[in-house]
């Protein structure tokens, strides 16, 4: 029965395309799925079928209706799932990964309500390896800087303004949805872009107070990398392609984290009321080379460098982290890819951040280096 019902919506919804083609509804999706080898898992080697690590398994259904006078209304509804389990995503919500509605101007811009990406992401992450080409395996540690889409956020307004002159805008804001508690697990965030030719260059800032410390709050505590009672992300990029042959970008970020109490990646979570704050700085370097217009290798090199303040001292952790990707496009939709990144982490903190940890790999290694080889498949629809 569950068939002929779908392809019964579905074709209600061609129709009606079809007779109001000012209106429109789209479903549209992506699964990526492969297979990973990594060299330390534990002190383990790792063999896995892994979902989502270039770019994450996902449908979605998302339209726009004509309000005239250049005015439409849009919405979204994107869900995110692992192709080997058929589990949902984003700690099993069902539109975990976007989900919003708003109105959309050629001349004034678009705003809109809803589980929505921040202006980071939107803007700057783009320029990054994690956040355009390559995912998981290019991400910076512990993806502290959210290049890599780690989370979303939640009860958001959301304003983007039209380009002009080459610059456009975002800024949002998130509510905690908390009475009596306006400041407690709230966002806020802004980008600016400016885009000419070949020439791209962002600046991004998103602040996030009590990150995760409310379940309905704007940065919930499922997805929420670190806790803590204050984080801010300042971030910068540039970019520039070279004709259609290939495109080189340099991103740089700088993440506070004050008073953290956990780390989402870590084995195992600092004693509480004993750190004072963790600073990270990223400066990554990344490319893509393209052969032809379906094959390209793409590359990038990050160094990271953090401050550990704990009450009992103080420390300089340090990460060097290099990947590869190389990618066929059997059709416009349709790729096959190989990846592999390598990470040395030189720490001497007492605590996981001494020990490497690619975003993708089963686990933290057992030692300071970690590599992670990928071969997988990608379809969109």
């Amino acid at each position: 029965m569950k068939k002929p019902c779908l392809a019964g919506l579905l074709s209600a919804l061609a129709l009606c395309n079809v007779a109001h083609a000012q209106n429109s509804v789209t479903l549209y999706g992506l699964i990526d799925e492969g297979f990973d080898f990594t060299t330390n898992a534990a002190g383990n080697r790792g063999y896995q079928m892994v979902s989502g690590d270039a770019a994450g398994s996902r449908f979605g259904l998302k339209g726009s209706e004509d309000l005239g006078g250049g005015l439409s209304a849009i919405f979204r509804l994107e869900n995110g799932f692992n192709t080997n389990t058929g589990t949902m995503g984003q700690g099993g919500l069902l539109f975990g990964r976007q989900a919003y509605v708003g109105l959309s101007s050629a001349q004034y811009g678009t705003f809109t309500m809803g589980r929505q990406y921040d202006p980071t992401v939107d803007m700057w992450s783009a320029l990054t390896a994690a956040g355009n080409w390559e995912g998981d395996l290019g991400s910076h540690p512990y993806d502290n800087d959210n290049a890599d889409w780690d989370y979303r956020i939640q009860n958001s307004i959301k304003y983007v303004s039209p380009t002009v002159a080459g610059f456009s805008g975002e800024a949002l804001y998130g509510f905690s949805n908390e009475a009596g508690g306006f400041a407690d697990n709230r966002v806020y965030s802004a980008a600016v872009q400016y885009q000419m030719g070949p020439v791209t260059a962002v600046a991004a800032y998103m602040k996030t107070d009590n990150g995760g410390a409310t379940a309905g709050g704007a940065a919930p505590s499922a997805t929420v990398v670190f806790m803590g009672s204050s984080q801010q992300n300042i971030d910068a990029a540039f970019s520039y392609k070279f004709a259609d042959k290939a495109i080189v970008s340099l991103a740089y970020s700088h993440v506070d984290i004050y008073n953290p109490t956990s780390n989402a990646y870590f084995v195992t979570q600092p004693a509480p009321g004993t750190q004072n704050s963790w600073k990270f700085d990223n400066i990554e370097l990344n490319g893509q080379y393209f052969f032809a217009h379906d094959f390209w290798l793409g590359a990038a090199y990050t160094y990271t460098r953090a401050h550990v303040s704990t009450v009992t001292g103080s420390s300089d952790p340090n990460w060097n982290q290099l990947s590869l990707m190389l990618d066929y496009d059997l059709s416009a939709r349709t790729s096959v890819y190989v990846q592999g990144a390598y990470q040395h982490a030189d720490g001497k903190t007492g605590q996981d951040f001494d020990y490497a940890n690619i975003l993708g790999s089963p686990g933290e290694s057992s030692s300071g280096n970690q590599m992670v080889y990928r071969i997988a498949m990608m379809h969109r629809f």
